[in-house]
Formats: structure tokens, sequence, C-alpha cells
């Protein structure tokens, strides 16, 4: 499994043309059978990640609670399959799939709040905390889901991945190091204003060019949580770690509202039950996920690094933070204010805890 990923990885990148084709073939047939297999209750549900990586844990628990406690089926379609995470993402605003997995690193450009998780430092870096944090956050569990309505979308869970670890072509452990560096982020303008303010040149591009961007050194470096570096073989071209405790990545699990509205009471209590189920297996799943994934990237490859920056070091990126956090304001204004604002109060009250 994991050599296909890597090929599919590399290949991405030569295939654009291909893969626009495939994906315009593959809504077409989507299309084309969409009133019978709602007649059918055939739920659509597209992520952006590969087979047993976190999104597709989530989404093939919640396919089995599904399936297992009613009459509907669920079809799971992973990244690629559908197109890019703007393609699944329109797809389910237009009602041809039901439900998607989406991070705000590209949702931040339909709901800008949604970039908050970008802000550096904001969150802990502690597993534990961050997972308190998200049970039991009203900024997350009461306001995000009336932004994501407002799209059209029916937020059912937001959920943690893993944290953020920058790889580039040479060890850094400062913002001088960084200097200049082309680093691939989401295509997501507050992200591009952290790697700014670290000193590095932000380079927005869509995964499926990433890895061919690094192999080739159109890019130096990007960042993604441990798992995902492993997953998409991205320590093969981008073989220095740097661990700086910047952020977690966050990702949503979300319907069309429209779909979700029209389900009986008992349906949607099945979806919000499946959801909840897929959130307890995969907040299990991805406890010592991290620290597995890295022991299996510094074993396929003796020319890997990994920094871990001390707190001296930390702070001199953690310093860079606050002119992200007022470039948020500037972009979602007064309810971003109240969402900082009450995100920071959850945060407190987590870490008294």
């Amino acid at each position: 499994m994991k050599a296909s990923k890597t090929q599919l990885t590399q290949s991405l990148s030569t295939r654009s043309v291909a893969s626009k084709l495939l994906t315009t073939a593959s809504v077409g047939a989507l299309l084309f059978g969409l009133s019978a297999t709602a007649q059918a209750d055939n739920w659509r549900y597209a992520h952006e990640e590969y087979e047993d990586d976190v999104q597709d844990v989530f989404a093939q628990e919640f396919k089995n609670y599904i399936e297992e406690n009613s009459d509907h089926t669920v079809q799971v379609y992973r990244f690629g399959e559908l197109g890019e995470s703007d393609d699944i993402m329109e797809q389910t605003q237009n009602g041809i799939l039901q439900f998607v997995n989406q991070s705000p690193g590209f949702t931040g450009a339909l709901i800008p709040e949604a970039q908050i998780f970008f802000i550096p430092y904001l969150l802990p870096t502690d597993e534990q905390t961050v997972l308190n944090f998200f049970d039991e956050s009203r900024a997350i569990n009461e306001m995000f889901p009336e932004l994501y309505a407002e799209q059209g979308l029916e937020l059912l869970k937001m959920y943690p991945e893993g944290e953020m670890v920058i790889t580039t072509d040479e060890p850094i452990s400062s913002p001088e190091d960084m200097r200049n560096k082309k680093i691939r982020t989401m295509t997501n303008p507050l992200l591009s204003e952290t790697y700014s303010a670290f000193g590095a040149t932000p380079t927005p591009l869509p995964w499926g060019e990433v890895y061919g961007g690094l192999q080739t050194g159109i890019l130096d470096g990007q960042e993604n949580p441990i798992f995902w570096i492993e997953s998409g073989g991205l320590y093969e071209v981008s073989p220095h770690l740097t661990f700086t405790g910047h952020g977690w990545f966050t990702t949503a699990m979300m319907a069309n509202q429209d779909f979700y509205d029209g389900l009986s009471e008992e349906d949607q209590q099945l979806v919000q039950d499946a959801t909840e189920a897929a959130y307890a297996h995969t907040m299990e799943h991805i406890q010592g996920l991290a620290e597995e994934s890295l022991e299996k990237i510094q074993e396929a490859s003796d020319e890997v690094t990994v920094t871990r920056l001390d707190e001296e070091q930390i702070e001199a990126f953690r310093e860079r933070a606050p002119q992200v956090e007022e470039r948020f304001l500037e972009m979602t204004g007064e309810r971003g204010a109240e969402l900082l604002e009450l995100f920071k109060e959850d945060l407190a009250n987590v870490t008294n805890e």
C-alpha cells in the first residue's frame, strides 16, 4: 500500500489533464445516477486523503455505522477520485455529494473565519489538551455550525488530525533559516501570511503538485502532519523534518444542507450518531499515530533528519505570530474578533482544567 500511495503522489502532477477528464467523467456518472441513487439511499462521501489515512478512517467508520444500523449505503471516494479539494466541495454544495471531509486550509476561501486554525501558536501542542479542546470548545461546537450553514453546509464534526511538521531541503532551526525558502501552502490566504511572518516565501499549490514541486526544486519545503508526510512519501524529496510546535492540522466533516434538512428525524439522528461513532474511533486512532509514522519514515530513509526546536528557538517563531492574528482580524472583521475571543476563552478553560 505504501508504494502505491507514493506512486500516486508522484504521478498526479504529470497527469493533470487526464485527471480533469477523469473527474469530469466521474461527476457525469454521478449526475446520471443521481435520482436513482437518491431513491436507493446510497449516500456519497468524499474526502482529501488516501486509504487508511485519518480522514479515510473517519469515513469508513461512518460508513460502517450507517450500513450496520440502517438500509442506507455509503460510497466513499478518496483523494483524486473526484478531483482536488475544491472540486469535492463544489460537488457537495451542488448536491452531487451528500458528505465531504475538507480542512479549513481549503475551506478558508469560502469561510474566512475557518482560517483561525492557521494562526500560529494559538493551539497547544499537547495531544490530550487539543482533544479536550475540540470536545468542549463553544467556538467549534456552537459558532462554526452557523458559519458553515451560511454556505449551504451542515457542519457535523471538526476534529484534529495531528501536529503540523515542516519539511525542507535542509535543516532549519530559526526564521533566518527560512528566509526565501519557497514553502508550499494550501490555497489559504492566512497560511500564506504565517509563512511570510516566518520569513519564507509562501507558495500556494494544490496537493497533486506538491511531490513533483519538491522533487524538481520548484518548492523548498511544505507542512503537514507527520502521518501524511509518511503516507505521501514527502520525506523522500523533502527529508529534513522540523517540529516547530506552531499548530495542528484540523479538518471538518459536513453534509449538503438541503440533503440533511430533507432527511427524516430518524435519519438525521442516524447521521449524528454515525458521526459521533466515527469521531470517537478516529480520536483513538490518532493517539500515537505521529510516533508510529515517524518511526516508519526513519526506517525507510537514512537521509531524514529530525529537529525538535527548544523553547528559545520556538520563541523566535512565536514572536512573529501577532502579525498573523492581526491579519486574521482584518480579513474577518467583527465576527472574526468575536470568534477569536471565544476561541481563546475556550483554550484557557481547557488549559486550566
